[in-house]
């Protein structure tokens, strides 16, 4: 069984997940703990092309910022016990480049940006409210890491009765199994998995405008 969802430009938005420098550049601290950093990388034309598109049909687009207070004094577990490295790095500090959202996918004045610190964009965040005041209903998800933030996020929005589609070629993931297995388990109940090409003829984006 796979998630049988129809996307329409109606009532539709692009969330853009975490596409920090922290992931995508070689001095971030994904690669300083020795993650193959640019593996996520592959998301980036991807994620390019959607957020060009959805410019061009006017659809809304938020993006998420994956960020912890200095002294990671809100990192709970997952930087206490289950990756203590992380701390080490300074993953993801908030004022620091290597928080920023990355140059090529910056965010317009008017495109909101959600700071989180846990994998969900919808944990103890604005995102559900910021939807809700916006009337999606159709919610189109890219972004880093497919099997973490992504599809913590997608699993999320699925159970607050969201459509939900995410765009396998503008994801990206460390580990290519994890990659497969969180593509395969959102597509299973909680998405329609899609590609950009897929999206953007739904939003009837001509491709050859969108580079």
């Amino acid at each position: 069984m796979t998630a049988n969802l129809h996307l329409v430009k109606d009532k539709a938005a692009l969330l853009i997940v975490d596409m920090q420098n922290s992931y995508l550049e070689p001095t971030g601290a994904m690669a300083k703990v020795g993650l193959d950093w640019t593996r996520l990388r592959a998301a980036v034309p991807g994620c390019q092309r959607l957020l060009a598109g959805a410019r061009k049909a006017g659809v809304p687009v938020i993006h998420t910022q994956y960020v912890f207070q200095p002294g990671f004094r809100d990192g709970g577990l997952l930087v206490r016990e289950v990756m203590p490295e992380l701390k080490d790095v300074g993953l993801c500090v908030k004022g620091t480049w290597d928080a920023a959202i990355w140059d090529g996918l910056k965010p317009l004045p008017n495109e909101p940006v959600v700071e989180k610190n846990r994998p969900s964009a919808f944990y103890s965040t604005q995102l559900e409210s910021f939807l809700r005041a916006m009337q999606i209903e159709n919610l189109v998800v890219c972004g880093v890491t497919t099997s973490m933030c992504v599809e913590s996020t997608v699993r999320d929005a699925a159970q607050r009765d969201f459509r939900t589609f995410v765009v396998r070629d503008a994801t990206g993931e460390v580990v290519q199994d994890r990659y497969d297995g969180a593509l395969k388990t959102m597509g299973f109940l909680f998405a329609r998995v899609m590609t950009v090409n897929e999206v953007l003829d739904a939003w009837k984006v001509e491709l050859s405008n969108v580079v």
